[in-house]
């Protein structure tokens, strides 16, 4: 029996020490090299300075999309390794990461981007940076023993083949409980937490559904913004207060509520992607430009929970193809599409067909 954290819970401490601006460190397979990794968006003076003072030069990883807007070249497929210009400041490092003023100062370059060595460093790197809920990019240094200098400054220390955006963690059931709702008094509450200490997500179940049918069901990713202010600048609260009406009129029903704010990349970022949106972008070209895909999301969650509930087959209420299909490849029968086609205004217009357009959504 050991107290030392496994694998998922150093995850977690690697993701929760780059949000506060603390260095970790990746080993690479089989090697006893490694990377120093710091968030940009954390990044202070003092460990930019300490930095480029090591021997190995510092490169910033950001995103395949991110480069494009830059106009940096990139040599890894999915990223860009660029090099730390000799004098640059920690504005312009975090500039490389923030596009908030790309339009009002656009030329940060030209920007060397490294062509050779292994990337996987990187690559682990803007994974946990996206999973921390900070823009996608990592300032990333060689180091020749990554044990030791972990262990001389007590750094968070994981391999870096272990770091998947893909990664999964298993969710485990707290509790549920009775709750009376404007919709249905029938109404109970279950909530679930991920095993890495992400965001808990939850399921809104009405009635007492048969396990043996398809069951009417949704998955609606968390909105602060339209569910709970009631933003004209989306369609996510009428969609939500539709769909549990619709579950209430039939007297049965499933809403899972996923924590998956922004489309996944978290409220700040989609603020980020708000203010974009103001200088002219729409929501897609907002998420590529802060370096994220159109869509972060992972619905695989939602498909877990449905079956730890008992639930093989659904009648889902949705606009969107991927989440039939994600449903259906993770083995939760869709029989029925149901449309949800709520809570159009003049302020949503654009963002509606923008999501027809670009996203491929039925509306």
């Amino acid at each position: 029996m050991t107290f030392a954290p496994d694998i998922t819970e150093r995850l977690a401490r690697a993701r929760a020490d780059l949000r506060m601006g603390v260095p970790i460190v990746l080993s690479k397979r089989g090697e006893s090299t490694g990377a120093l990794v710091l968030a940009v968006e954390t990044l202070s003076q003092d460990r930019l300075a300490a930095a480029r003072d090591m021997a190995a030069g510092p490169v910033i990883a950001i995103t395949g999309r991110r480069a494009e807007t830059l106009k940096a070249r990139v040599y890894d497929g999915d990223l860009a390794r660029v090099r730390l210009s000799e004098g640059a400041t920690l504005a312009w490092v975090q500039a490389i990461a923030d596009p908030a003023d790309d339009l009002r100062t656009p030329l940060k370059g030209p920007l060397n981007t490294v062509r050779d060595g292994d990337p996987a460093a990187a690559r682990a790197a803007i994974a946990l940076t996206k999973g921390a809920r900070l823009l996608p990019a990592a300032l990333c240094v060689d180091i020749p023993d990554a044990a030791g200098f972990a262990r001389q400054n007590d750094l968070t220390l994981l391999p870096a083949q272990e770091v998947s955006v893909l990664q999964v963690s298993p969710l485990s059931p707290i509790i549920s409980a009775r709750l009376p709702m404007v919709v249905s008094e029938a109404g109970r509450l279950h909530v679930f937490r991920p095993e890495d200490g992400a965001e808990e997500h939850y399921a809104v179940e009405i009635g007492k559904p048969d396990r043996s049918q398809p069951v009417l069901a949704r998955l609606h990713s968390a909105c602060f913004t339209g569910d709970v202010l009631g933003s004209l600048k989306c369609d996510c609260g009428p969609q939500l207060r539709g769909a549990l009406a619709a579950m209430g009129q039939e007297g049965q029903g499933v809403l899972l509520y996923l924590n998956q704010e922004g489309r996944g990349i978290g409220l700040a970022n989609k603020m980020r992607a708000y203010a974009l949106q103001d200088q002219g972008f729409d929501t897609v070209e907002a998420n590529h430009r802060l370096g994220f895909e159109d869509d972060e999301r992972d619905f695989r969650i939602g498909a877990e929970i449905l079956k730890r509930m008992g639930f093989c087959a659904v009648r889902l209420m949705t606009n969107n193809p991927a989440k039939i299909a994600r449903m259906r490849g993770e083995g939760v029968d869709v029989t029925e599409r149901v449309a949800l086609q709520v809570g159009k205004t003049d302020q949503n217009a654009a963002y509606l067909a923008t999501k027809a357009a670009k996203s491929g959504h039925l509306l």
